[in-house]
C-alpha cells in the first residue's frame, strides 16, 4: 500500500476539497507514497514490552488555577456599549455559511 496511484491522490484531493494541477498530482503522489513507506517502516518495529509515553517533561499539571478577577465593571454596564445584545450576550451576524 506504500505506492499511491494518481486516482488515490485525486480522491484525497476531492475529499479535502482542493484542486490540483497535473504536476501537483504527480508531486503529491511521490511525497505521500514516501510518507506511507516511512509509516510502514515504523509499524514494523517491535515494541513488545514498552510502556506508552504520554509526555516526557515529567510535569504533572501545567494548567493554572481558575481565578475570578474583579475589574470593577458590571457585565450589564459593559453591554450598553455593544450594538446588539440578546439574552445578556453579544449578538453578531451569522458566521457559518
Amino acid at each position: 500500500m506504500a505506492k499511491l496511484s494518481r486516482e488515490d491522490v485525486l480522491k484525497l484531493a476531492r475529499l479535502a476539497r482542493i484542486s490540483l494541477s497535473d504536476e501537483e498530482v504527480e508531486k503529491y503522489a511521490e511525497e505521500l507514497s514516501a510518507i506511507l513507506q516511512y509509516v510502514e517502516q515504523l509499524s514494523a518495529v517491535d515494541v513488545t514490552g514498552l510502556e506508552p509515553t504520554n509526555q516526557v517533561t515529567g510535569l504533572t499539571n501545567v494548567m493554572r488555577e481558575d481565578k475570578v478577577i474583579e475589574y470593577g465593571y458590571e457585565p450589564a454596564k459593559l453591554l450598553e456599549n455593544v450594538p446588539a445584545v440578546q439574552d445578556s450576550h453579544l449578538k453578531v451576524k451569522r458566521m457559518i455559511i
